[in-house]
Protein backbone atom coordinates (compact mmCIF):
# COMPACT_ATOMS: atom_id res chain seq x y z
CA UNK A 1 0.00 0.00 0.00
CA UNK A 2 1.31 3.43 -0.93
CA UNK A 3 1.31 5.64 2.11
CA UNK A 4 0.13 9.20 2.26
CA UNK A 5 2.11 10.95 4.98
CA UNK A 6 -0.03 14.08 5.10
CA UNK A 7 -1.63 14.97 8.40
CA UNK A 8 -4.27 17.34 9.66
CA UNK A 9 -2.94 20.87 10.19
CA UNK A 10 -3.40 22.56 13.55
CA UNK A 11 -5.82 25.05 11.94
CA UNK A 12 -8.03 22.28 10.56
CA UNK A 13 -7.74 20.29 13.81
CA UNK A 14 -8.99 23.36 15.70
CA UNK A 15 -11.89 23.73 13.25
CA UNK A 16 -12.67 20.03 13.67
CA UNK A 17 -12.71 20.30 17.46
CA UNK A 18 -14.99 23.35 17.30
CA UNK A 19 -17.31 21.48 14.92
CA UNK A 20 -17.58 18.52 17.28
CA UNK A 21 -18.50 20.73 20.24
CA UNK A 22 -20.88 23.05 18.36
CA UNK A 23 -24.46 21.92 19.06
CA UNK A 24 -25.77 22.86 15.61
CA UNK A 25 -23.17 20.96 13.59
CA UNK A 26 -24.57 18.53 11.04
CA UNK A 27 -23.96 14.80 11.24
CA UNK A 28 -21.86 15.02 8.08
CA UNK A 29 -19.71 17.83 9.50
CA UNK A 30 -19.21 15.86 12.71
CA UNK A 31 -18.19 12.73 10.82
CA UNK A 32 -15.63 14.67 8.79
CA UNK A 33 -14.39 16.47 11.91
CA UNK A 34 -13.89 13.17 13.72
CA UNK A 35 -11.99 11.74 10.79
CA UNK A 36 -9.78 14.82 10.52
CA UNK A 37 -9.00 14.76 14.25
CA UNK A 38 -8.23 11.06 14.21
CA UNK A 39 -5.56 11.75 11.58
CA UNK A 40 -3.95 14.59 13.48
CA UNK A 41 -0.38 13.71 14.52
CA UNK A 42 -0.74 10.11 13.34
CA UNK A 43 0.02 8.07 10.23
CA UNK A 44 -3.64 7.10 9.79
CA UNK A 45 -5.20 7.46 6.36
CA UNK A 46 -8.75 8.12 5.26
CA UNK A 47 -10.88 5.03 4.62
CA UNK A 48 -12.85 4.47 1.43
CA UNK A 49 -16.23 5.38 2.96
CA UNK A 50 -14.93 8.69 4.31
CA UNK A 51 -13.27 9.41 0.96
CA UNK A 52 -16.64 8.96 -0.72
CA UNK A 53 -18.40 11.21 1.80
CA UNK A 54 -15.74 13.92 1.52
CA UNK A 55 -15.91 13.79 -2.26
CA UNK A 56 -19.71 14.17 -2.24
CA UNK A 57 -19.47 17.14 0.16
CA UNK A 58 -16.95 18.92 -2.06
CA UNK A 59 -19.14 18.46 -5.15
CA UNK A 60 -22.29 19.70 -3.43
CA UNK A 61 -23.58 23.25 -2.96
CA UNK A 62 -25.43 22.28 0.25
CA UNK A 63 -22.48 22.41 2.65
CA UNK A 64 -20.74 25.30 4.39
CA UNK A 65 -17.18 26.38 3.70
CA UNK A 66 -16.11 24.93 7.06
CA UNK A 67 -17.56 21.53 6.18
CA UNK A 68 -15.85 21.68 2.80
CA UNK A 69 -12.55 22.57 4.49
CA UNK A 70 -12.86 19.46 6.66
CA UNK A 71 -13.78 17.38 3.60
CA UNK A 72 -10.75 18.65 1.69
CA UNK A 73 -8.44 17.81 4.56
CA UNK A 74 -9.89 14.32 4.94
CA UNK A 75 -9.71 13.67 1.20
CA UNK A 76 -6.10 14.89 0.95
CA UNK A 77 -5.12 12.23 3.50
CA UNK A 78 -6.54 9.34 1.54
CA UNK A 79 -4.71 6.27 0.28
CA UNK A 80 -2.86 7.22 -2.92
CA UNK A 81 -3.75 3.94 -4.64
CA UNK A 82 -7.50 4.52 -4.46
Amino acid sequence: MTENRKGTSSKVASLAADTLFKPGSSKTARMLAGSALSQSRTDRQTGAKMEDLASRVLRSDRYSENTKTLAGSVLSQSNKKR
